[in-house]
């Protein structure tokens, strides 16, 4: 099944959402998403990707994500290359779920739930301000949730307190007014109610320390990316302060970069974004690697609705995934307008995708909206610069030359390619 198109689908009102759509001969249509910057990561798809994919086999997976990423670790395996090659992923696994005619998770060893808790990442959208009710009523924000039978929340309790100073500097009443929300849902309901702190790289190493032993007292599920990502001593040093398990996060992008903090233990949770660390067949060996390690997985998404669906096939088919981060405002705000069907969370709980793939599809109307910006590639680079032979084969007269010197001359013994059809 060749593939012949990628398009990208972008619009003014979510300006950092991309949506890519993977086209095939044979009329499956597979569905990717990722986020920030999405003009650079358009750019990444039909600029660096698309002459590399047009004409090659959609269901060569595992082969084609070796393809792009060795095409993009130039720059070190991140960035808006590693944003597009997730949603491409993503889409080449929903393609091959639909030709199979099952989902994801099934492909990826089949279940071990069909169904995970979820938690509310506190997030504000029409008319649910959870964002800004938990700094003004916390206890109400938490029962209300409660009530929907989820029993953890997140908040970024000390993210605002950081701005003056970028991180350097600590106030102790400031300190005690982040501390006010989950001081307050401890007293009123012990400890019935979850709780993280979201800290988004924004304190340097002494600070957060003193961040960490600050919410000691209050039991916290996690704290996550209180300092920057780029240094895992730095996150085995606060690990090493608190009680509380570090989460380490959305910024690491491959295996490659959860590897050292997984083993060193900077981390007790990984909680990767399949939307930026290299999609669902990346999400698996780091939910993998962790297990190894005896560690839990939480996926990361406060994204889009297609991220969701690419997390459920992970959260349903990895024994180690420990809860799926979910935000209700998007989920009930927007998400359903964009896709068809919506994610299904009900009682606190995530549930399986049950369509084949990756279980839901882009709705026809959100290309002819007036804000939407289309954009499609669908020709093959025959040019130097794109060919698998710039690496693979010098010229002729040397390959013989070569051959010959090795005694290989008969075609049937020549080594082929690890990623050659």
């Amino acid at each position: 099944m060749k593939i012949t198109k990628l398009e990208t689908i972008r619009v003014k009102e979510f300006p950092n959402v991309i949506w890519v759509q993977v086209h095939t001969d044979g009329g499956i249509v597979g569905l990717g998403e990722t986020w920030y910057a999405a003009s650079t990561v358009q750019s990444a798809v039909h600029d660096h990707f698309g002459p590399l994919l047009i004409g090659r086999d959609a269901q060569d997976i595992e082969g084609l994500w070796q393809t792009m990423f060795r095409w993009s670790d130039h720059a070190g395996y991140g960035g808006a290359e590693v944003r597009a090659l997730s949603a491409i992923d993503m889409a080449l696994w929903d393609i091959k779920g639909q030709s199979l005619k099952m989902p994801i998770y099934e492909l990826l060893g089949g279940t071990v739930r069909n169904k995970i808790n979820v938690y509310n990442t506190c997030g504000v959208y029409g008319e649910i301000q959870d964002g800004y009710d938990v700094w003004r009523d916390p206890v109400r924000v938490a029962k209300s949730l409660l009530d929907e039978g989820i029993t953890g929340l997140k908040i970024s309790a000390t993210d605002f307190i950081a701005r003056e100073s970028d991180g350097t500097f600590l106030f102790p009443e400031d300190l005690d007014f982040a501390l006010g929300p989950v001081r307050r849902i401890r007293d009123a309901l012990g400890l019935e109610m979850d709780i993280a702190n979201d800290g988004h790289a924004k304190w340097n190493l002494s600070n957060a320390i003193r961040i960490v032993h600050a919410f000691e007292p209050y039991k916290l599920m996690w704290h996550e990316e209180l300092v920057s990502a780029l240094s895992e001593e730095a996150h085995q040093r606060l690990q090493a302060e608190t009680r509380t398990p570090i989460a380490a996060a959305e910024r690491l992008m491959s295996r490659y970069q959860f590897r050292r903090f997984i083993e060193i233990g900077a981390a007790r949770i990984a909680m990767m974004d399949i939307a930026w660390t290299g999609g669902i067949s990346e999400a698996k060996k780091i939910a993998t690697l962790a297990s190894v390690h005896q560690l839990p997985v939480t996926p990361h998404d406060c994204i889009g609705p297609v991220n969701m669906f690419a997390a459920a096939a992970i959260c349903m088919s990895q024994v180690n995934t420990m809860v799926m981060e979910y935000n209700r405002a998007m989920h009930r705000g927007w998400y359903g307008r964009f896709v068809s069907p919506n994610i299904k969370v009900e009682n606190g709980y995530m549930h399986a995708p049950e369509l084949p793939g990756i279980g839901t599809k882009l709705r026809p109307e959100v290309r002819d909206r007036p804000d939407a910006t289309v954009q499609i590639s669908d020709e093959a680079a025959d040019n130097w610069l794109f060919s698998k032979k710039r690496y693979t084969y010098p010229p002729e007269d040397i390959q013989r030359e070569f051959e010959e010197s090795r005694g290989k001359v008969n075609a049937g013994r020549k080594a082929r390619g690890p990623f050659e059809g």
